[in-house]
């Protein structure tokens, strides 16, 4: 039916909704012990853990470029040899011969490492022990502060770093005059050498390892090299207010000040062999202004309330509040700041000109850190910018979309020497900060590498739906012609190549094929029981390939370009191998129905045709949404930390508000960093994901599943409250997106939608539905205008 629409402002409804408008803050009241208990700044490229000790304060830097290693060829020209024989034992059943193959000859150099650059240290003198102490992250301007009590005199510091300004920006004040004294001094876990250059600036000159080690059994740990490697630099500039100051080799020292100011700025090569370094003349307060004005304008777009709010639990510190939460899940103000916490730390590890967040954002105390911290594009990459579209932050996608454009462009070259192509391009599932798209594993001779994650050369074809849903919510013309679509082609071109025609069915398949990171059992010929990883058309693999054809073909209409290769695509796509139900009523991994060595194992790639794709929609394809039901129950709700993340999502998409809701819980359960021996995913507590150990995804990943459960729009309508749990049956949203460039507010009462307002950014059709009802409001909408609808 066709709505009559009202230009409405949205913003003067919303911001008298209860609990809009609030700080958002994670508090403590005692310093970080480890660095899970830290709290995390960042601009996008510079980001520091701030430990929060009164006397002896830690700043742990890092700065996104910095990483191991330098360009080089990583493509192996034996990959494309082997591969019809690797095929070959496929199709003949010997998948362990096929592993043997693709092993001993497909194989490449493993990735770089992302590196810690520095720690800024503050040295407070003091004949007393401090007392009264309190810490807090204030995600709704990104400040963090310091409050304690020394003999009776109360100091504060506040800390940010500016993305205008590209500065890391301290101030230290107390409520008593010729009270700050302090010493500041740097180092680094990398080779450096520290200066004072003048009697307030302290300068870090130091060199990035040209190799870091993947495995412990390496003989090659860390290796510096004269002429290879980053270089970089850290300066410290002290501005005091009263008080004398003065500096040795490798100190500053400031007395009786009355405040302090220090500004931190970090660089390095990995774009310019001449390093600079930001030098800001502006005050304190300007500084301050501008930080705030430029996160704000990101950060206040979106504003959630789950209900009438848990005041008593605000007023317990952040850590004891999610232990709370892990025994008596009730608590969904903490639901809110987590939501809110993931679209912090995602404008903090990513913002325009920058790298993309790797696995951990761009926070890393470790030259060896777990994966090396790298760019996992299996799922982990993925699903950090999950959230940008659909939580209104598009710009923060832009660092990966730019990543994408070099990958394109080394992965033209992987493909036609790993795999003789002459057209398209591929990378597979690790990449670092120099593009790397061929295969890892560590050659042949690693004993730990394996096909089941080395083989897999479908990465390109997932990060390409990134391009077209940035397309599909903002509805740039330009950027679908200039950038995505180009790219799309490419990876399209390379499947083209890729899919191998069955011969005893004529449908398009992929060989070899993996479900990443796991592996299954069969019977071999001689009737010996194998345990393998390599076989044929992966439930992913065809979910992946349906997805990129799809987004293609719709991309080539848009644009009125490549009508004979749109047919193609087409054509393949018509004939592609479908996905397939097992025994279990369950949706099949493989090609056949093997027997599971991990029946609950952390990946459920064969899901993806349910998300992120839009293959299956439950509405119309009840028989595949099952399968997809009965996927998750035999999975079991457990699992890293990330895993938890998906299975919101999945949740989310087959409708099941309280079992999205269950997953969410499950990754909030609290996990102590501080015992040796931790299993299972959950919350630090700084709220950062326990893999374990510490991975952002699963941050970006419950953000996204919390938007997927409000809001829906893949299946060419806006679908409002499609998976609301039983306890969140009164709330309010403003500011999240849907396809077709549309903006939403809405509140509802008693799982109802009692107002609601549609912003449309680019005019055209808006199609909305609530909850379960098919029932469907049509509105013809104007670019810029404001919607309210019953």
């Amino acid at each position: 039916m066709k709505v009559k629409s009202l230009l409405f402002s949205g913003w003067m409804f919303f911001s008298a909704v209860a609990g809009f408008g609030k700080d958002y803050k994670l508090w403590y009241d005692a310093p970080a012990t480890v660095w899970e208990e830290a709290l995390p700044l960042g601009n996008g490229r510079i980001g520091a853990m701030v430990y929060g000790n009164p006397l002896h304060e830690i700043y742990q830097l890092n700065e996104e470029t910095l990483w191991s290693g330098y360009p080089q060829d990583c493509d192996n020209p034996k990959a494309a040899e082997v591969l019809p024989s690797v095929r070959k034992a496929v199709n003949q059943g010997d998948y362990v011969r096929a592993s043997a193959l693709w092993k001993a000859n497909a194989q490449g150099p493993y990735t770089a490492r992302y590196l810690p650059m520095a720690n800024l240290m503050l040295f407070q003198p003091a004949q007393k022990q401090p007392k009264n102490i309190y810490r807090d992250l204030n995600i709704s301007n990104a400040t963090a502060t310091v409050k304690y009590e020394v003999d009776g005199v109360r100091f504060r510091r506040t800390s940010f770093i500016s993305y205008p300004d590209q500065v890391m920006v301290v101030k230290l004040e107390a409520d008593k005059k010729q009270s700050v004294s302090l010493d500041v001094q740097l180092n680094s876990l990398l080779h450096y050498q520290v200066r004072a250059t003048d009697r307030n600036i302290l300068l870090l000159d130091g060199k990035a390892p040209s190799y870091v080690a993947n495995r412990d059994y390496d003989p090659r740990q860390v290796i510096y090299h004269n002429q290879l490697g980053l270089k970089f630099k850290v300066q410290v500039k002290l501005l005091p207010k009263g008080g004398t100051y003065a500096s040795n080799d490798s100190i500053l020292s400031i007395r009786n000040a009355d405040e302090v100011v220090l500004l931190l700025s970090a660089a390095t090569d990995f774009h310019q062999p001449k390093i600079e370094l930001s030098d800001s003349k502006r005050s304190y307060e300007e500084l301050m202004d501008r930080h705030t004005a430029d996160y704000r304008q990101l950060f206040d777009r979106v504003e959630l309330s789950l209900g009438k709010g848990t005041p008593k639990k605000e007023k317990l510190p952040t850590n004891l509040r999610v232990k709370q939460f892990s025994s008596a899940p009730s608590d969904n103000g903490l639901l809110e700041l987590y939501y809110q916490y993931g679209r912090y730390l995602m404008i903090a590890s990513s913002r325009p000109g920058g790298l993309p967040a790797n696995l951990q954002g761009i926070w890393n105390p470790l030259v060896q850190p777990p994966w090396g911290s790298n760019y996992t594009t299996n799922i982990n990459t993925e699903m950090n910018y999950w959230l940008t579209e659909t939580a209104n932050l598009p710009e923060c996608f832009l660092p990966l979309s730019d990543f994408i454009q070099r990958l394109a462009v080394n992965g033209a070259r992987t493909a036609r020497i790993n795999y003789g192509m002459e057209r398209g391009w591929l990378a597979h599932h690790n990449s670092d900060a120099w593009a790397q798209t061929a295969p890892t594993g560590g050659y042949e001779t690693d004993p730990k590498g394996s096909p089941r994650w080395s083989c897999w050369p479908m990465a390109g074809v997932w990060l390409c739906q990134h391009l077209w849903e940035h397309y599909a919510f903002g509805g740039d013309r330009t950027y679908l012609s200039q950038t995505a679509y180009p790219i799309m082609k490419g990876a399209a071109e390379f499947l083209l190549q890729w899919l191998q025609k069955d011969p005893q069915t004529g449908k398009w398949i992929t060989n070899p094929s993996t479900s990443p990171e796991n592996r299954f059992r069969y019977t071999d010929k001689n009737g010996v029981t194998q345990d393998a990883e390599l076989s044929r058309s992966s439930g992913m693999d065809l979910g992946l390939t349906w997805d990129l054809l799809t987004n293609c073909i719709e991309a080539s209409r848009i644009l009125n370009t490549d009508i004979a290769f749109r047919k193609q695509l087409e054509e393949v796509r018509a004939d592609l191998q479908p996905l397939r139900i097992g025994s279990k009523g369950q949706l099949l991994e493989w090609e056949k129905e093997f027997e599971e060595i991990d029946p609950q194992h952390r990946h459920v790639s064969h899901l993806f045709a349910l998300h992120p794709g839009k293959q299956i929609i439950p509405e119309k394809d009840i028989e595949l949404a099952d399968a997809c039901r009965r996927t998750l129950q035999l999975r079991g709700d457990g699992g890293t930390g990330w895993a938890m993340a998906w299975k919101i999502n999945f949740w989310a998409r087959l409708h099941d508000g309280n079992h999205a809701l269950l997953m969410l819980q499950n990754g909030l359960k609290y996990v102590d960093a501080t015992q040796v021996s931790i299993k299972g995913g959950g919350t630090y507590a700084n709220l950062f994901d326990a893999h374990p150990p510490f991975q952002i995804d699963g941050n970006f990943g419950a953000t996204a599943g919390i938007t997927e459960m409000l809001l829906q729009s893949h299946a060419g309508y806006i679908h409002l409250l499609p998976a609301l749990p039983d306890n969140w049956q009164e709330g309010s949203i403003r500011g999240i997106r849907a396809r077709g460039g549309f903006t939403i507010d809405m509140e509802w009462k008693k799982g109802k939608i009692s107002r609601l307002s549609v912003t449309s950014n680019l005019g055209g059709t808006c199609r909305i539905r609530e909850g379960f009802s098919k029932e469907e409001q049509v509105i013809e909408t104007k670019k810029g205008e404001t919607y309210s609808l019953k």
